[in-house]
């Protein structure tokens, strides 16, 4: 021994060794996970707070239906596209191994460079196959409703006359195989393009390489295999892209045509073959002596045939049909008429031929007194103005729409106009802009104004059923138990109810009234992490987690406007702008909207533009009702026999009701749709003519008609909207509620007819046109506003009126068939420049060969109908007969009629500047009476 201490070796623990490439792989899925948390917990938070809102509506299973469906589809496609493509990137990299392989040395100018190629590859390769996975799922899960009718549609249905496919095939099947075709070219295209990378990149880094390198074979086996794919895709395209020939529109109809049924869904049969060959061409490049030539002469078969079938299309189409294209076509058009027809349900329209006679006789007006007392001589615009200075009461109230409807009133049915009078916080005063006011007081709005569409006082104002706060009504039994509007047109903000704050009611003299919410509506917003999740989501989470006035039975009442409610709860549906208000029999505020099921897809029939989008394909298929205060919302099914809501109903059954499950009460105050009666008479202009040969000749072209309307004191010319009118319809024994459109032969201003919607009992959703003789000239709006202007009083007051610091209001001109004649019927209104509130000052009525006007409905009936002359006086009876005629003066007497005009002259102009316009207008037609007859016996 060496007498030396040796100590014992101590093993220190050894730890193993992560890999920098491992550890920066976790650090990449960490960083992803953090995203994806960031990016998407905001979202998650959102669904969360959804799913409440649905729960809260009794809505539930829609909602977490709906996410299941989207989940479905963004996690199927997502996966499967991250296959493909990533599968796709390394299948093509590991064939070139070599060419890519970590380490790699290069050699720039002598000096070797080493490259980690590989694994750089592959991080750009999965960090692009996930991104477009991701994109792909996104874009196809809002797709969802396309798959969902796929799945859910019902059997059968009409067939087309070409291909002798089922309706369903069109609107269900057809559209899903086209997003699945769009889907698969995309990801064809985007492996060529990998494949197309890899064939240069290969060839660079040989060239990089330099002598070393070597001569290598370029690797075409992975595009070939990639292309023909695409080829595959490319067929599938076209087979699909022949149905879509029944859905073009031409200069003359719509739908395949000659050419189409006799060339075109051939030929593109025989190009879907040589895709097919192209593609065993290509992937015998991948088997067989790899070479680029070959892919090229893939395409060859298809181009030809492409190419043959362009010559072939527009030898028949110039020389076989355009000589004789009537002949040719009569068999096409024909079925674009009826299919067109089928798809705007104008099948459900009868027509009926009208006489329009001239004379007063004709218009029986004994025997229909009751469109007589309902002909409407508010205009909507001009009674908005009026209620917004004698019915607003406060600055922070509006009335955004005016609705008409009918109402029992006394026993009698008559037609009203409803106003929904809202709280908008946008006209708060700036000092009372807080949170607590904004979320927790001010949190709705508060009664409605009803008066008859034809009911004046003698100033020119309405006559009011229903009006103030507390709401006041005028009629026995017409009473608003539930005043408060929660829900409505102009509610675009969240509130907060059931707080200890007491919530503003309606304005009482020098105090206000005060209220609770007492409905069941909205989201208990509940403890304090319910509370913060809900206030992240609202943007509110500096206000609403530290409230004190806010408890755990509070609620949260979102997405209180109308059509961002229904659109929230049914976005498949496409809905009416234009809620309208109802009044039920117990007293509460409903809101009805109109909901449409369409389509772009309807086989053989004629595309139009709906809003942004264009249709060939249209139903009102719900009605929705909207409680105004606790927001309860209903979808009434309407059109069972719609294979699209039929598709919806299948698939969200708790969702839709039956028509006959709603209330009578509600039932009663549903009308045909103004949306669709405008589509159908922009339809039926055209497709009225069922005849082949004078539908290819556009004999018979239809318009709606013309009217002036008028906009801050000048006049212009516009389309009629759609009215709404109470009347007895030729040939019918009650009155009923109808919706009115005239129509014109085009680019002409006479009436060729006239278009009504029904909408009481069992008529309901059926329409009726009225034929004028095409014999026989029947004025139009235009002509009749022209009969109004060359009418020397009338436009001598209107004149008069436009030039003392106001200017005439025209209203809506009405065009309404009574008995055998038309009747026209027109309010004029006074409005001064400083005064934004119109007052009617005359009425004027019509009849083909009559015009008759007066300072009231009853003097103008009296003017039309009975003995009296047309008067400007405002003070003259109703129904007082005419006034004495001037006798014709004498020789002696002449001097005297002068000098009697004169003065009327000097009161005339007196008057006018005293502003007292109705005595003008009487001394300036007793002064043309006058000149007249001084005239007369000049001679």
């Amino acid at each position: 021994m060496d007498g030396s201490l040796h100590w014992p070796q101590v093993r220190r623990p050894t730890h193993p060794q992560i890999h920098p490439g491992r550890r920066r792989r976790w650090l990449f899925f960490a960083l992803l996970i953090l995203a994806m948390i960031g990016f998407g917990g905001r979202t998650w938070l959102s669904y969360y707070v959804d799913a409440l809102w649905f729960g809260s509506l009794g809505y539930a299973d829609v909602f977490w239906k709906t996410l299941r469906l989207q989940s479905m589809m963004f996690t199927g496609f997502v996966a499967v596209t991250f296959v493909i493509l990533y599968g796709t990137f390394l299948a093509l990299k590991q064939s070139r191994e070599i060419d890519f392989s970590d380490g790699q040395t290069i050699f720039i100018g002598q000096q070797a460079v080493n490259l980690p190629v590989e694994r750089s590859l592959r991080v750009v390769g999965l960090a692009a196959s996930l991104v477009i996975s991701v994109m792909t799922g996104a874009i196809m899960a809002a797709q969802w409703p396309t798959f969902a009718l796929y799945w859910y549609a019902p059997h059968g249905g009409v067939t087309d006359p070409i291909f002798g496919r089922p309706l369903n095939f069109y609107l269900f099947t057809l559209p899903a195989w086209q997003l699945i075709s769009g889907w698969l070219l995309g990801l064809t295209v985007i492996t060529c393009v990998v494949a197309i990378f890899f064939i240069l990149a290969s060839g660079g880094a040989r060239m990089l390489q330099g002598p070393r390198g070597g001569h290598t074979q370029l690797p075409w086996r992975g595009l070939s295999i990639t292309f023909s794919f695409l080829l595959l895709v490319a067929a599938a395209q076209v087979y699909l892209g022949r149905f879509s020939l029944l859905f073009e529109d031409h200069t003359i109809f719509g739908g395949a045509t000659y050419t189409d049924a006799h060339v075109m869904i051939p030929g593109l049969l025989v190009i879907c073959a040589a895709l097919v060959a192209g593609a065993v061409i290509a992937a015998s490049n991948a088997v067989t002596a790899q070479r680029g030539r070959r892919l090229l002469a893939a395409l060859i078969p298809a181009v030809i045939c492409y190419v043959l079938l362009q010559v072939c299309a527009w030898y028949v189409t110039s020389f076989i049909v355009k000589p004789n294209e009537l002949v040719r076509e009569q068999p096409y058009i024909t079925n674009n008429i009826k299919m067109t027809r089928q798809a705007y349900d104008l099948d459900r329209l009868t027509q009926r031929e009208f006489p329009a006679e001239t004379t007063v006789a004709a218009a029986d007006p004994e025997n229909n007194q009751a469109t007589l007392q309902n002909i409407r001589l508010w205009d909507w615009r001009a009674l908005q103005d009026t209620l917004r200075q004698i019915q607003e009461i406060r600055t922070y109230y509006d009335f955004p729409d005016i609705d008409i409807d009918r109402y029992e009133i006394n026993g009698q049915l008559r037609e009203v106009m409803l106003a929904a009078r809202e709280l908008n916080v946008e006209k708060l005063p700036e000092s009372s802009r807080n949170w607590i006011n904004e979320k927790l007081v001010y949190t709705h709005g508060y009664g409605i104004t009803m008066n008859s569409v034809n009911g004046f006082t003698p100033e020119g104002l309405p006559t009011l059923l229903l009006s103030n706060m507390p709401v006041q009504s005028t009629v026995p039994g017409l009473n608003v138990s539930r005043p408060e509007i929660y829900f409505g047109e102009l509610t675009n903000t969240d509130v907060y109810v059931k707080t200890r704050q007491q919530e503003f009611n309606y304005p009482q003299g020098e105090t206000n009234s005060f209220t609770s919410y007492e409905g069941r509506g909205g989201i208990v917003l509940g403890g304090f992490l319910r509370r913060i999740l809900i206030a992240i989501d609202r943007d509110d989470l500096g206000k609403l987690p530290f409230s004190d006035d806010v408890n755990s039975e509070s609620r949260l009442l979102m997405r209180r406007n109308l059509v961002a409610r229904v659109t929230a709860l049914a976005p498949f549906l496409t809905y009416e702008p234009d809620p309208y208000l109802v009044l039920g029999e117990d007293g509460r505020l409903y809101w009805m909207m109109d909901a449409y099921t369409t389509s772009d897809s309807y086989p053989y029939s004629s595309h139009y533009r709906l809003g942004e989008n264009s249709i060939n394909y249209m139903r009102n298929s719900v009605k929705v009702v909207i409680d105004a205060y606790d927001g309860t919302t209903t979808f009434y099914v309407f059109a069972n026999e719609d294979p699209i809501i039929s598709a919806y109903r299948s698939l969200f059954p708790t969702l839709f009701k039956d028509a006959g499950e709603m209330p009578a009460q509600l039932r009663k105050h549903v009308r045909y749709p103004e949306l669709l009666l405008q589509m159908q008479a922009q339809v039926y202009g055209l497709y009225h003519m069922t005849d082949p040969e004078v539908f290819y000749n556009r004999e018979d072209l239809w318009t709606v008609a013309s009217e002036v309307a008028s906009d801050n004191g000048e006049q212009k010319t516009q389309t009629m909207q759609p009215n709404f009118v109470l009347m007895k319809l030729p040939g019918e024994r009650s009155a009923e509620f109808v919706e009115i459109l005239p129509f014109t032969p085009a680019n002409r201003n006479n009436l060729i007819g006239w278009i009504a919607g029904r909408s009481d009992g069992t008529q309901y959703g059926t329409s009726v046109v009225y034929d004028f003789p095409k014999t026989k000239l029947v004025d139009g709006p235009l002509q009749i506003e022209a009969r109004i202007d060359q009418n020397a009083q009338l436009s001598g007051q209107l004149t008069l009126w436009n030039q003392q610091g106001s200017h005439v209001r025209r209203g809506t001109l009405l065009v309404i068939p009574i008995g055998k004649a038309l009747l026209y019927a027109e309010p004029i209104y006074l409005q001064a420049e400083r005064s934004p509130m119109p007052e009617l000052r005359l009425v004027v009525l019509a009849l083909q060969d009559r015009l008759a006007y007066g300072p009231t409905f009853e003097s103008a009936m009296s003017a039309l109908f009975g003995a009296s002359a047309p008067t400007l006086a405002a003070s003259e009876s109703a129904t007082a007969p005419p006034g004495p005629s001037v006798p014709t003066p004498s020789k002696p007497d002449l001097d005297a009629r002068i000098a009697e005009a004169a003065k009327d002259l000097a009161d005339y102009q007196r008057l006018t500047a005293e502003g007292k316009l109705a005595e003008a207008g009487q001394k300036l037609e007793h002064l043309k009476r006058t000149l007249d007859e001084i005239t007369s016996r000049s001679k």
